[in-house]
């Protein structure tokens, strides 16, 4: 097959799901069975995570607590279920109960357009897995997660602290900065499918799997749902070791379990996500796909495939918490800003001029890569014959350094590179002390030396 045909233009149809024969309980069942899916899920991944990480750092205690570990999540589980629900006294109570329903909801729509595999016999109803699809069914997703964020900003505003206000703000400045990296990276998909329908991205994945074409995409995707989730090591709005708790502080109880519960369903909507837009969705891994006319594409099967991508994404998840330490916010931000959000936008003008020729241009693929190939080596070959900037003349002498007064503010300053504090007046009178001390036991060792003067003897007293 040639590569344009890998690589297709246009889509057909906005929406390749056909929802006409749903009717009502056939909709609200696929509702219930989405519910009850992430909530299991979101069991599963405690668990599954406690055991992946202790034998990632040799902590064997949430493996041996009960069969399999169970009982470690179990007892976590009942903790918060029987707690004390303690509401801050100086709380904004309307908007510090609300926040963290706020989080839930917005994690429980996503899936809404997440499709689980083909049409299906339900009950004598043929219907996709699919609750729905519509022509902006990515903006939507994007949407969903933008909103999500006011439960925590709002969880940390109504708080009334200091610490949940800061995890707030910075939960703002990081959705912010990575949801436009994440924005950024599926435009790309976006041009490739020709649509933002997920169910005609999925179809546009037939013959290949849009991860290998938009590897650069696919990995700032990557980096981009790791801070969007607040998972290590981008996990700064609740940085234990800053901020106590984060935004999550001044909540117990069930209230902090749904904040709890919000952020783990947050993974597994970004995971499925990106195992729609770049893992092929639903569809069965090559070789699989090529057995008897695709046989494992129909069915029930895709639902096994798609279930074990998003599963290898929640192991990403894990592994990074395992072995990488936290960002420093400076690190964060600077990652965000001057590194996937400029990167993001360059691999959108590339994949724009590409697609571009081959539309409207008919070259051939192979034929407009080789171009481009040509024009980043004419450019590289440029770059050598660039002069170099040859380095001012900097004054290496040593300097004196300047000794500043810590106390001129009314508060004490520590001293900045160059500067150095005052000689400190109780350690000269400790080391006058010492010598006075030395003296009077051994007077032969002053040699006639009278010793350091007190202020009162300087002065006649």
């Amino acid at each position: 097959m040639s590569a344009p045909a890998l690589l297709p233009g246009a889509a057909v149809t906005p929406v390749v799901a056909d929802f006409g024969q749903d009717v009502f309980w056939v909709w609200l069942l696929k509702a219930v069975a989405i519910i009850v899916f992430l909530l299991t899920s979101v069991l599963i991944a405690i668990w599954f995570e406690r055991r992946v990480v202790a034998r990632m750092q040799v902590r064997p205690g949430p493996n041996v607590h009960g069969p399999l570990g169970l009982l470690q999540s179990l007892a976590d589980a009942m903790k918060l279920l029987v707690k004390e629900d303690i509401t801050v006294k100086a709380a904004d109570k309307l908007v510090y109960i609300v926040a963290p329903m706020i989080a839930v909801f917005c994690s429980l729509l996503t899936f809404a357009v997440i499709p689980f595999g083909p049409e299906v016999n339900i009950f004598g109803v043929m219907t996709p897995l699919q609750l729905t699809d519509f022509p902006v069914a990515v903006l939507y997703i994007l949407a969903c997660a933008s909103v999500g964020v006011y439960g925590i900003v709002l969880g940390g505003w109504s708080s009334n602290s200091t610490y949940p206000l800061l995890g707030g703000v910075r939960s703002t400045a990081q959705v912010i900065s990575y949801e436009l990296s994440m924005g950024l990276s599926l435009v790309s998909v976006f041009i490739l499918a020709g649509s933002m329908s997920t169910s005609q991205i999925v179809d546009s994945q037939t013959q290949v799997w849009w991860f290998l074409p938009l590897a650069p995409a696919f990995v700032i995707y990557v980096i981009s749902m790791v801070g969007e989730t607040n998972r290590l090591p981008f996990d700064l709005p609740e940085a234990e070791g800053e901020l106590v708790g984060g935004y999550t502080t001044e909540y117990s109880s069930m209230k902090f379990a749904w904040f709890f519960l919000a952020e783990y369903i947050n993974m597994i909507n970004v995971s499925a996500v990106a195992t729609t837009l770049f893992f092929g969705g639903w569809r069965a891994p090559w070789p699989l796909s090529a057995i008897n006319d695709g046989m494992f594409n129909t069915g029930w099967w895709p639902v096994l495939w798609f279930l074990a991508k998003l599963w290898l994404f929640m192991f990403l998840f894990v592994w990074i918490r395992g072995s990488v330490l936290r960002f420093r916010y400076d690190q964060f931000m600077k990652l965000g800003w001057k590194v996937l959000i400029p990167a993001s936008l360059a691999w959108v003008f590339c994949v724009s001029i590409v697609q571009g020729i081959r539309q409207f241009s008919g070259w051939e693929l192979r034929t407009v890569l080789f171009v481009l190939a040509g024009l980043v080596l004419a450019a590289l070959a440029l770059s050598f014959l660039v002069p170099e900037k040859k380095p001012t003349a900097k004054d290496t002498g040593p300097r004196e350094p300047v000794v500043i007064d810590p106390f001129a503010a009314g508060y004490p300053v520590p001293p900045l590179p160059g500067q150095v504090l005052p000689p400190s007046p109780r350690k000269a009178r400790q080391a006058a002390a010492a010598m006075a001390a030395t003296a009077s036991a051994d007077p032969a060792a002053t040699d006639g030396d009278p010793g350091p003067q007190t202020p009162k003897e300087v002065h006649g007293g």
